[in-house]
């Protein structure tokens, strides 16, 4: 999604289970959108649109070939608004990111894995072991930079980084870019902000980059943290990013910092003590820097002024228990250039929430906002979802309760409490869950750890893996039971990821889950630090590598305290997952087979992190189901 630099028009994509098609919106006059589409093609898939500075032309990238049919390679294509022509730019063999038109609109930059055999994220699939490994075969993604007229290959960053995410500088001659050493899935935990001059092919210079930020180095409460969005004032003297814990690149949160764009100077928190994360920003002005916040379940439009730290007037704005979105970073939002005497600017996402459908929204000011799309307006939820709210320990913490389809409340209900991953991410009000169309109460809870209650909250959990958010977790449990009639002896525990960790650690500190889903999940922590592929994650959150102090590490393994486990559990893990490998599930459930509890392991073919195939999907969810009505029958 992205509204044009003039604020007239809206482009986003609309996707069905087959392809995508981006549409264009006249927000003056919101009715029937217009259908850009190479060679005609329905059935291709297009995304990702990026406005021209002039307004006048629209990037974007599809899978269509000449022959109006879908190809395995996509392309950048350009449709002209003057002649509604559309015309392929590139003609490239590797995975294509995050495109991006220089200010002067002469290039466009994007990021690129030349003859890539996979995508460059963790949660893909990885390649199946091979070889001389962690030698052969690395994958570097690239910024590249093209001409707009042509297509021709203009630049690269340095071949020796693996890039994340990029902002061109104002005055089009530089690049700011988050980078690491390959290889790209496992050091983005360590990367460093950058700039690099954009000179013509031939003519790159040995000084032509600088680090403008390792976040190793600096002093105070960035040092050892993540970096993510970096974005350039509109005069080009700094450089806005988001700085804090975080676990999984894209699950973006933190502060806001501010750091001079010729580097030298150590970084400015211009958010400090801010109640909520910040998970998404960009300048307004030569001195504001708006960014959207995760506070407690609800999204905030906010701004601050880098000169005084201070919430700019008429700032926050409270969208409600709703999430936007807007593009591939959390939280992202499409802002335009200034568009009238006022200076005001147009703000469009898509808003979603438990009581609202999916729509694109957009206004000049957050305060009027008008919905755009009216593409699920017969949509209603089936089920009711509220934000709960508690304390435990001087912390307070909050959740998700959805209320069982056709609730009663002369009945008792079973309770499954679903973990997210992370840890660093939260739980979203978005409606609708599987469980609760089975009949159950379903609580979602973002314990300490979580995003949403400032960067304490988020780092109360380092080094504690499992005990102070299973407290959060289980005062929380308390809450509910207090408010709702739950029935006590059917209760269930699940989680992804993260979520799979608490619920393979949970079931070995309490017997208090009837039955229990572990996807994706973390059992012995020793082990996993030396079988997974991104171990530069771990230290920031123990505090040292598995090698220099194994006891915190085994402090929060499962296989530590295995003896205690009663709970019948499933678990569910994709055969190539580099983020929580397979032999980490295998680990659990052979410890449970042997002790006698009862228990299964699923293991899905050529399935990564995030499980891609329809069919593996389905019967996935089909197990899970199956798992929780045997082990947490009803009483007859």
């Amino acid at each position: 999604m992205a509204v044009s630099p003039d604020g007239s028009t809206l482009a986003w994509t609309l996707r069905s289970r087959e392809d995508s098609a981006i549409h264009l919106t006249e927000l003056d006059h919101p009715g029937a959108a217009k259908l850009v589409a190479p060679h005609g093609a329905g059935d291709c898939s297009s995304g990702s649109p990026v406005w021209s500075p002039d307004s006048q032309t629209l990037a974007f990238t599809s899978d269509c070939n000449s022959k109006d049919a879908k190809s395995d390679q996509e392309q950048i294509f350009l449709w002209s608004k003057a002649t509604g022509e559309i015309k392929q730019l590139t003609h490239v063999t590797g995975n294509i990111e995050q495109a991006a038109w220089s200010p002067d609109g002469k290039q466009i930059a994007f990021l690129f894995v030349k003859n890539a055999t996979r995508s460059a994220g963790a949660l893909d699939a990885m390649k199946p072991w091979d070889g001389v490994i962690g030698e052969d075969g690395v994958e570097v993604q690239q910024v590249y930079v093209v001409s707009a007229a042509d297509g021709q290959e203009n630049w690269e960053t340095l071949t020796g980084l693996h890039v994340y995410e990029f902002a061109w500088a104002p005055d089009s001659k530089q690049i700011a870019f988050i980078g690491a050493n390959p290889p790209g899935e496992n050091n983005w935990w360590i990367a460093k902000l950058y700039t690099q001059q954009v000179l013509p092919r031939g003519e790159q210079a040995q000084k032509s980059w600088a680090v403008v930020l390792d976040p190793n180095t600096v002093s105070g409460p960035l040092h050892g943290l993540q970096i993510a969005v970096p974005r350039w004032s509109p005069d080009g003297k700094h450089i806005a990013l988001i700085g804090g814990l975080m676990s999984d690149q894209g699950s973006t949160g933190g502060d806001v910092w501010v750091v001079e764009a010729k580097g030298g100077s150590e970084p400015i928190d211009v958010t400090p003590g801010i109640d909520g994360t910040p998970c998404y920003e960009d300048w307004i002005s030569d001195h504001t820097v708006s960014f959207v916040e995760d506070r407690r379940g609800h999204t905030l439009l906010n701004a601050v002024s880098i000169n005084t730290n201070a919430i700019v007037p008429g700032a926050p704005v409270d969208l409600g228990e709703v999430s936007v979105s807007g593009g591939p970073i959390k939280d992202a939002v499409s802002i335009s250039d200034r568009i009238n005497d006022k200076k005001e600017r147009v703000i469009a996402f898509v808003k979603s929430g438990h009581d609202i459908s999916p729509e694109l929204w957009a206004g000049t000011t957050a305060t009027n906002l008008k919905q755009i799309t009216h593409l699920n307006d017969g949509v209603k939820p089936s089920t009711r979802m509220e934000s709960i709210e508690w304390e435990n320990e001087g912390l307070h913490v909050q959740g998700w309760l959805t209320y069982p389809k056709d609730y009663n409340p002369a009945r008792k209900y079973p309770l499954i409490v679903e973990v997210h991953g992370g840890p660093s991410a939260s739980a979203a009000g978005r409606g609708g869950t599987m469980w609760a169309e089975q009949g159950y109460f379903d609580f979602q809870p973002n314990p300490r750890g979580s995003f949403g209650q400032g960067e304490a909250f988020v780092q109360a959990n380092r080094k504690d893996f499992g005990y102070g958010d299973l407290r959060d977790i289980l005062k929380g449990m308390d809450a509910i039971e207090g408010k709702v009639s739950i029935d006590k002896t059917r209760e269930g525990l699940t989680g992804w990821s993260y979520g799979g960790f608490m619920t393979m650690f949970a079931v070995t500190q309490t017997h208090r889950f009837r039955a229990a889903i572990a996807g994706a999940g973390l059992s012995d922590w020793l082990s996993y630090y030396g079988e997974n592929s991104i171990d530069q994650w771990m230290i920031p959150f123990f505090g040292a590598s598995v090698y220099d102090d194994p006891a915190v590490y085994a402090k929060s393994s499962a296989i530590t305290y295995i003896k205690n486990v009663k709970t019948p559990t499933l678990v569910i893990v994709g055969d190539r997952d580099g983020e929580c490998p397979a032999p980490q599930s295998f680990e659990f459930w052979h410890a449970l087979r042997d002790l006698g509890v009862k228990t299964q392991l699923v293991i899905y073919p050529n399935e990564g992190h995030g499980f891609r195939n329809p069919d593996h999907i389905r019967d996935r969810n089909q197990r899970e189901v199956k798992w929780f009505a045997e082990n947490m029958p009803e009483k007859q």
